[in-house]
């Protein structure tokens, strides 16, 4: 039996006072239900529909920025927010931050007064955009720190860039040379803007977790200090020198230095052996010192960030939770209204809310999730029901009859035809996939044996492969899986380059060209994986958290930057990269062959680790991070300056690796831990429960409920919604390119659409924690 919604005088459409009113029958000749639309006359003031829409929106969205209530700052809040207005700043944040790359020291050039100009441009935008926000803020506008950080920046930026100005003007020559000072604040722009609140939040629970674990490093560094006077006064008179003839803890800086080193394990066992050499009982000195210093204090370290930071993200959720539930009630007082004794929203002021919040939803997807909310059947949402709402409208919901493909609208008669249905049935089937999920194995056998003349069949085998499902599915439900879209792009890419290079002759770099393009699908084998049970925790966290990750990425990313605008300004073009087969004695050892000669750093050859652009320096950065061989990298920057230089490395190796990457370390664990015990979204869930209770899941037969008096599903009783089963044939949801074949479904349907699972954050705002169960993850 289908179903049909009608929207036309045939169907029983009436107006009454201004309001269209619905019918509802059944024929009982051809057994089809005839649902007509109902269209409701406002019913709320415009301005406070207006208002209590933009406060869902903030709860839908996690805004949290306060603003005046009266028409004219609504308006403006709302245009602030646009997504034109959004993505401009994010523009100009991002030029802002690549114009490192034109700036001397640069990697493409560009004269100074034209990335100063780019650079106002930018700021002029950040000023309007901080006029707009005090324009309709609160009085306490100003109590915000993070407002107060965006126009001291500002004007620390134009003071910058007048100083430089005068100065490369004036003494283009002068020691030192004219520099920026306030370039390496850009980053902040990330943080203090409004838009930022993810990353500001990261920001912030680290600054919390600070004073928890200064006990321990400060228990850590006294431990160390005590360490270096042992190891001065038991090796100082032995006049004992390492390999390259340096002296052996003889200094005391220096060998705090050395066993800091020593606990990143990255100098470990070479700074033990001259003493070790000497006596094999001094290696039980260096013993104790690791399993202290190293296996108990890194280890309690880890612990404290681990569980002090856990407990003030759960606060931050906790308040974030707060401010959308504020909001949401908010919303609800100003639309509320009175019936038997209690105050709710009725359907029709639900329909004008929505209308603003989600226009882009049907009324009979509206009245779907109106229905979702309402678990008293009446037809209306009281206030605990309403607080749920933002995370109910974050659940995506897609009706079936609007992803018909093109073939399908345009030529039926062919699409539908009995060979065209065999050919879709074929490619929809799990052993069409299975089968070019082997040849994808064959394919990187046949490469990594040399076997290059079956690399032609098999770019057209997999071209072939994506023209049936392009055929089948249509472009738009093709392109929504992440797996299509990477085998699009790979065999797209090897067809042209192919093409290209053969008609210019080039075919051995056509063979190399081919043969990376075409491994590069073997990636997609992690699908299968992702099918077996022991893997599939693991590939469905690293799916989950890679949002999450994005957060802590954009934290290192503002370290990174600021530490690698100051060691450009301290340290550019004291080490250079020139070919080690020179003649030139001036040219080797990086261009410093009497500071550098018979150093470790340039026998490594490492002179292109420097900080003579952005890029390289950003490299040098991530390779300190690493942390082995740091100790070396820093060596070759001492020795062209001088030893305070240890100041730097040392600062960025405890901010960055010590504090950063153990409180992303405490992320995944969390994150790990909370896969365990929160396998699905609970809105997802509630409206499958939903669908179930009905009768209208996929495969299930529609059933026609009689009307009654207490029927609450006056437009969503038959209306067979569908979702893609999770795990379809034992693929992890998310990674599954199968889709379904949706030809053969008639009438109005509905589909839930399967992306990845929301964030951890997301899904924790009313996850255990909030009930005071269980464990607790937010990115």
């Amino acid at each position: 039996m289908d179903l049909e919604v009608s929207e036309n005088p045939r169907a029983g459409l009436q107006t009454k006072g201004g309001r269209l009113s619905a019918s509802f029958s059944k024929e009982n000749g051809d057994g089809r239900v005839d649902i007509n639309l109902t269209r409701f006359k406002p019913e709320t003031d415009p301005e406070n529909l207006l208002l209590a829409a933009t406060l869902v929106q903030d709860a839908k969205f996690g805004r949290d920025i306060s603003f005046k209530t009266d028409s004219r700052s609504v308006r403006s809040y709302r245009v602030y927010n646009h997504y034109l207005m959004r993505w401009t700043l994010y523009l100009c944040i991002f030029v802002n931050l690549g114009l490192a790359m034109f700036e001397q020291p640069a990697v493409w050039p560009l004269p100074y007064w034209s990335t100063m100009i780019i650079e106002l441009s930018c700021h002029l935008f950040y000023i309007f955009r901080f006029l707009h926000l005090r324009d309709f803020a609160k009085e306490s506008f100003w109590k915000d720190k993070k407002h107060v950080i965006v126009l001291v920046m500002i004007v620390l930026t134009l003071l910058d860039v007048i100083c430089y100005t005068m100065w490369i003007n004036i003494g283009p020559n002068t020691n030192p040379q004219p520099f920026r000072w306030a370039r390496s604040l850009r980053p902040l722009y990330i943080i203090n803007f409004a838009e930022g609140r993810q990353i500001r939040r990261a920001f912030r629970n680290i600054r919390r977790t600070l004073p928890d674990i200064a006990n321990v490093l400060v228990l850590f560094f006294f431990s160390v200090l005590l360490f270096a006077l042992l190891a001065l006064k038991l090796f100082d008179k032995r006049n004992l020198k390492y390999p390259n003839g340096d002296d052996y803890f003889m200094n005391y800086w220096d060998s705090i230095w050395d066993l800091y080193v020593l606990v990143t394990t990255a100098n470990d066992p070479d700074v033990m052996m001259p003493a070790y050499d000497d006596s094999n009982w001094f290696a039980v000195f260096f013993v104790i010192y690791l399993i202290v210093c190293l296996y108990i204090f890194m280890s309690i370290l880890l612990a404290v960030i681990y569980n002090n930071y856990k407990k003030h993200l759960k606060n931050e959720v906790k308040t974030a939770v707060f401010s959308k539930r504020l909001k949401l009630q908010q919303a609800f007082d100003i639309l509320k209204v009175m019936k038997n004794e209690k105050y709710v929203l009725t359907k029709s002021s639900w329909h004008e809310l929505l209308k603003v919040v989600a226009p882009r939803r049907s009324e009979v997807q509206v009245d779907l999730l109106l229905h979702v909310l309402d678990e008293d059947g009446d037809n209306c949402i009281a206030k605990s029901q309403f607080l749920t709402a933002a995370d109910l409208l974050n659940v995506d919901l897609t009706e079936i009859s609007d992803r018909r493909t093109l073939l399908e609208k345009y030529l039926p008669g062919i699409y539908l035809s009995k060979v065209s249905d065999i050919l879709r049935s074929c490619v929809a089937h799990k052993f069409f996939r299975y089968f070019f999920d082997f040849m994808i194995i064959v394919n990187a056998l046949c490469i990594g044996l040399g076997r290059e003349e079956a690399e032609w069949f098999f770019l057209v085998l997999f071209t072939l492969e994506i023209v049936l499902k392009l055929y089948t599915f249509g472009a738009k439900r093709f392109f929504s899986t992440f797996w299509n879209v990477f085998d699009f792009l790979i065999i797209f890419a090897a067809l042209i380059a192919t093409i290209v290079e053969a008609i210019l002759g080039r075919f051995d770099a056509e063979s190399q060209t081919l043969d990376i393009l075409l491994v590069l699908r073997v990636l997609r084998l992690i699908k299968i994986m992702g099918s077996i049970d022991r893997f599939k925790i693991i590939i469905t966290t690293i799916v989950n958290i890679g949002p999450s990750i994005a957060t802590y990425g954009g934290v290192i990313f503002v370290f990174y930057y600021m530490f690698a605008i100051v060691g450009m300004e301290v340290f550019y073009g004291m080490i250079q990269y020139y070919t080690y087969n020179t003649t030139n004695t001036t040219l080797l050892l990086c261009g410093q062959p009497e500071l550098l000669n018979a150093s470790e750093f340039a026998r490594e050859r490492y002179c292109s680790n420097n900080f003579n652009d952005i890029l390289k320096s950003f490299v040098l950065l991530f390779e300190l991070t690493v942390v082995n061989q740091w100790h070396v990298l820093t060596s070759g920057f001492v020795l062209v300056t001088n030893k305070a230089a240890r100041i730097y490395f040392f600062t960025f190796h405890v901010i960055c690796v010590v504090i950063i990457v153990n409180i992303f370390i405490a992320f995944i664990l969390e994150a790990f831990i909370l896969e365990y015990s929160l396998a699905h979204g609970k809105f997802e869930r509630r409206i499958e429960m939903k669908i179930k209770e009905m009768g209208y899941q996929l495969g299930q037969k529609p059933v026609v409920k009689k009307k009654s008096k207490s029927d609450k599903s006056e437009l969503v009783d038959n209306i067979e919604v569908t979702e893609r089963a999770a795990q379809q044939d034992g693929s992890v949801s998310g990674s599954d390119t199968s889709l379904d074949d949706i030809s053969k479904e008639t009438g109005l349907r509905f589909h839930l659409r399967k992306r990845s699972k929301p964030s951890v954050f997301a899904k924790t705002f009313h996850g255990k924690y909030l009930s005071g169960q269980g464990h607790f993850f937010a990115g």
